[in-house]
């Protein structure tokens, strides 16, 4: 017989339910020989009561005599499987009076799990308690380990959502506690090479985070793994984990878990008190839980560094000065998107070429870090183009058959502004980008709505559009990122947009902290704002 099978006979606490005190004391005395312990109640009212009874431990089985003086014993039972609090516990009926076919099948239909006539015989009676109790455990394991089971889902979806080390280390470590039901710590490395120590002290409690030795990692780590990857499960003394960790709480031996799925690679380490992990089963639980962090930190490191790399990237592609024009001001914002967003291809540009000072904003359709690699080639053909002094509609159709040959596929949206010299005119060519918005110096406010199609499309583009421009004018050229809003239609986000320039601060820096501030908050993809003011900063506005 296995281990698991020896338990699930092993003697339990069986109450006795019966007003013959004789029987009573006749059952009470085989199960205690039995080796089992025993509650006896000598009607239904008493054994009822020995169950709701706060602090007391529940037996394991009880049985219930069918001819009790208060109520009958097919009441007794149908009252503990209705309680939530008792209805596992597996009822045997006793009697030497309902003995017949029908009374057999009422107790069972009532919810009884065994049925026996008296006079019983010992040894059926003790193997028919036996019986009971495996049925009971096996059953009560079977509901543990399928809520184990459900926690150890929840906890892995968590430290997979995680979108930061922060919420990482709350997941990794009320995961555990959660899974356990018990204290847990846990111990990783920020990307800062920081190490985040954290304690939940029980299931429901907020994880806090600790101070730690720095060298911590390296001393749980140096004879389990060393450098390898895999996962260990390791038992330590007390009194030699607080000399490890003096400020964790953990109280007693514990079991730590180290897992590391990258070599060289920093582990993650999870610890719980090992009274909450003494057996094979609860062991293993707690390896995939942490198994699973060091797979969702690794991919959180990666996608870490993968992000500040392409976001340097990005950055070397854009201008890194504003042209100084006289007679001109001009203003920039960029903004990535947040760290848990993709990288995004938006891109602006400012030059002065010889047909006047050009500027230019655009977006790559997609958020990827080729999307970044295509907005640093088009910005660069872009100046290329300009600078040879084509007209800004030819601009875009040489953009758009580079773009069809390079990168077949993609789409770029762009709009060009081309401010003649003196400043009386603008031309825009834009190439199915959110228009530019011109602010007159008498206080009005409209968009330039005329447009032609993306780039990438092989599409004719119109020439270019003038209008006039009078000194004081300010011209916004936007990216969607600062105003876009996925609950409300884009007119009416351009429309808000347009309306707080008009009531915004005048001076053009003020004006482009104002509306980031208003429009760019908690954004999702990357935000771009060119302004440029005719008759400079210092000249009287209307």
């Amino acid at each position: 017989m296995n281990t698991t099978a020896q338990s699930d006979s092993a003697p339990g606490t069986v109450l006795v339910i019966d007003d013959d005190e004789t029987n009573r004391y006749i059952l009470t005395s085989w199960l205690t020989r039995g080796g089992h312990k025993v509650l006896g109640a000598a009607d239904g009212a008493q054994g009822l009561a020995l169950l709701a009874a706060p602090g007391s431990p529940l037996p394991e089985v009880a049985v219930i005599d069918v001819q009790l003086p208060d109520m009958t014993g097919f009441e007794v039972c149908e009252r503990i499987k209705a309680d939530p609090h008792t209805a596992y516990l597996p009822v045997i009926h006793v009697s030497a009076v309902a003995v017949n076919t029908e009374d057999h099948t009422e107790g069972l239909s009532r919810g009884a799990d065994a049925y026996l006539d008296q006079p019983i015989d010992p040894n059926e009676f003790l193997a028919t308690v036996t019986a009971a109790l495996r049925y009971t455990r096996a059953r009560r394991r079977a509901e543990h380990l399928t809520l184990r089971l459900a926690a150890l889902n929840q906890a892995t979806l968590d430290v997979y959502r995680a979108v930061d080390f922060h919420s990482f280390g709350l997941a990794a470590t009320t995961g555990a506690a959660s899974l356990m039901t018990s204290p847990a710590t846990t111990l990783f490395l920020s990307p800062q090479g920081q190490l985040v120590h954290n304690h939940a002290s029980g299931p429901d409690a907020v994880p806090l985070p600790l101070p730690a030795p720095p060298e911590i990692l390296d001393r749980l780590t140096a004879t389990a793994l060393g450098g390898d990857t895999g996962i260990v499960v390791s038992s330590i003394r007390g009194e030699q984990w607080r000399a490890l960790l003096p400020f964790d709480p953990m109280k007693g031996d514990v079991v730590l878990v180290t897992a590391r799925t990258k070599g060289n690679r920093p582990p993650v380490c999870v610890a719980v008190p090992a009274v909450a992990a003494n057996t094979t089963g609860e062991r293993e639980t707690l390896q995939h839980l942490v198994n699973a962090s060091a797979l969702a930190l690794e991919a959180l490191r990666t996608y870490n560094e993968e992000h500040s790399l392409a976001l340097a990237l990005q950055r070397t592609f854009l201008p890194d000065r504003l042209p100084s024009e006289p007679g001109t001001a001009l203003a920039v914002r960029y903004r990535p998107a947040s760290d848990h967003a993709e990288i995004g291809g938006d891109f602006y540009e400012a030059l002065q070429t010889p047909e006047g000072l050009l500027l230019a904003i655009g977006d790559v359709v997609g958020h990827s870090l080729v999307a970044a690699t295509v907005m640093g080639e088009i910005r660069h053909a872009l100046r290329a183009y300009a600078m040879e002094g084509h007209p800004p509609h030819r601009v875009l159709e040489q953009l758009d058959a580079l773009l069809a040959h390079t990168r077949p596929g993609l789409t770029v949206t762009l709009c060009i502004v081309l401010v003649e010299p003196g400043g009386g005119r603008i031309h825009v060519a834009n190439a199915g980008h959110i228009p530019p918005l011109l602010l007159g110096s008498d206080g009005s406010a409209e968009f330039l709505p005329e447009h032609g199609p993306l780039l990438g499309l092989q599409l004719p583009h119109p020439p270019a559009h003038v209008h006039p421009a009078a000194p004081g004018a300010r011209i916004l050229l936007i990216t969607d990122g600062l105003v876009e809003v996925r609950t409300q239609d884009l007119d009416e986000s351009l429309a808000a947009f347009r309306d707080a320039t008009v009531s915004g601060p005048r001076e053009l820096e003020a004006l482009c902290d104002f509306l980031l501030s208003r429009f760019g908050e908690n954004k999702e993809d990357d935000i771009a704002l060119l302004a440029l003011q005719l008759g400079g900063p210092s000249d009287p506005v209307a």
